[in-house]
């Protein structure tokens, strides 16, 4: 018989409006998948636009209520490279968020969404004078510097337009969080940001401050890692970035107002996942950095941090259809069924990329069939074309069936390629029962119309 789990929506790892209607399909946002697949077509990247908007407004809160018990204020910055378009852009800011973005195209979008310049940081560890000159002309609120290099770019890029253009110090605090090797971002042997070994950061300081008339020093910038689920990596960084801020005031004679702790806080791909809730999260950052404050004799600066992930994750369902079902003898104990869908790596890489875990259902109907052990694959030709690695589905699934797998609102559709001349789905906002494309689906007319002579 099949357990409740081969049905079950783990409410960890769905969205909240996630529930199977009296004939067993999966509902989203009130509207079934079997009717969202017949208007829009399969793989579809599903968003809950109500539960975006509420982590959205969550995280606002609880850093606002967080830090003003401690003295001070907290900006919740939308790292844009999780997921944006111009839908998505509008949603973060109208729920009272900043945005993060990275390169010239997430500017763009920005741009196009009519975001206020001075609401958007500009990130990346590599700028382009023409990704600095369009931030500085658009007025962007921050820019991270990542090298000397962008520190006398930015510098000679706003002295060229008669303004001073404010900036922040990135800086590797030497805390590797708990996290994949290529998504750790705070370690030393990585290309991100001034190094404390060294010296490193006090020389990017005074090569800042070297051009008072363009450039204006905000404080640090730090990132520790990605899907993080304690804060312990936190205190550390924190602790060693209040100590920069109190070298420079020492050094300089000069405070530096902000402090940003970065992003990188994990969501459930799996039920086995217990990521920290914003509350939670914000109060446990505040206690850290009041502590440290109050430890070095520092004043309590401006916080920011960077959530992406968190917020758009947890809302996103991709939708594929099965073409092929197989049974292959793993070894001598196990025979697996193979799932081949109509996607694969070309919309969602993490599992190839990262070893990343995902869990799925079928999605327009329930079943009552013995459960068998399954591996959800995709269309591509890789042997590591892999979407779902172990999974548990009903022994009936069949060519035609749907399956929904959760938690695929970030780095999904913003990582997706056109691997095997694939065009990328479309990304479909539902709220309320009513369903609408924010991204539509790309064409082969698109993919040729890139062909030269």
């Amino acid at each position: 018989m099949t357990s409740p789990h081969a049905n079950a929506l783990h409410p960890h790892v769905w969205p909240e409006s996630a529930t199977r209607t009296p004939d067993g399909a999966v509902q989203i946002a009130g509207a079934d998948v079997r009717e969202l697949v017949a208007q829009h077509g399969t793989p579809v990247y599903l968003l809950d636009e109500a539960d975006v908007r509420r982590r959205a407004a969550a995280f606002r809160g609880a850093f606002a209520t967080a830090f003003e018990r401690i003295g001070t204020q907290a900006d919740v910055y939308y790292a844009g490279k999780a997921f944006l378009c111009t839908a998505m852009a509008r949603w973060v800011i109208e729920e009272g968020l900043r945005l993060d973005v990275c390169t010239g195209g997430e500017l763009a979008v920005a741009q196009r969404a009519q975001i206020p310049g001075a609401q958007i940081g500009l990130h990346g560890n590599n700028k382009s004078v023409a990704e600095i000159e369009a931030a500085v002309d658009y007025g962007v609120g921050r820019i991270i510097v990542d090298s000397f290099e962008e520190v006398d770019r930015v510098a000679e890029a706003a002295r060229q337009r008669g303004t001073v253009a404010p900036v922040m110090i990135r800086v590797k605090a030497g805390v590797e969080a708990h996290t994949h090797e290529f998504i750790a971002t705070a370690h030393e042997d990585q290309k991100f940001g001034f190094s404390l070994a060294g010296g490193q950061v006090s020389e990017a300081v005074a090569a800042v401050l070297k051009h008072p008339d363009a450039l204006s020093l905000l404080g640090f910038h730090s990132h520790i890692g990605s899907q993080i689920f304690e804060a312990d990596g936190f205190r550390v960084a924190a602790t060693r970035l209040i100590a920069l801020q109190l070298e420079v005031a020492r050094d300089h004679g000069i405070t530096l107002p902000e402090l940003d702790l970065g992003g990188g806080f994990g969501i459930a791909y799996v039920p086995s996942d217990e990521p920290l809730e914003p509350d939670d999260l914000a109060g446990q950052l505040a206690e850290i950095v009041e502590s440290a404050c109050r430890e070095q004799g520092a004043p309590v600066p401006h916080i920011s941090v960077e959530p992406g992930r968190a917020i758009v994750g947890p809302g996103g369902v991709t939708v594929y259809e099965v073409g092929t079902v197989k049974e292959v003898q793993a070894d001598d104990d196990l025979v697996r069924t193979y799932v081949s869908v109509d996607g694969g790596m070309s919309d969602n890489p993490r599992p190839a990329l990262y070893g990343a875990e995902y869990t799925c259902v079928v999605a327009n109907r329930a079943s009552e069939a013995p459960e068998v052990q399954a591996r959800v694959v995709g269309k591509h030709c890789e042997s590591g074309d892999i979407i779902v690695r172990d999974v548990r589905l009903p022994g009936d699934v069949r060519a035609g069936d749907l399956i929904a797998v959760p938690a695929t609102g970030a780095y999904c559709r913003s990582l997706a390629s056109q691997y095997n001349h694939v065009p990328r789905p479309p990304v479909v906002a539902v709220r309320d029962g009513k369903s609408r494309a924010i991204l539509r689906r790309e064409t082969i007319e698109d993919l040729l119309a890139l062909e030269g002579e």
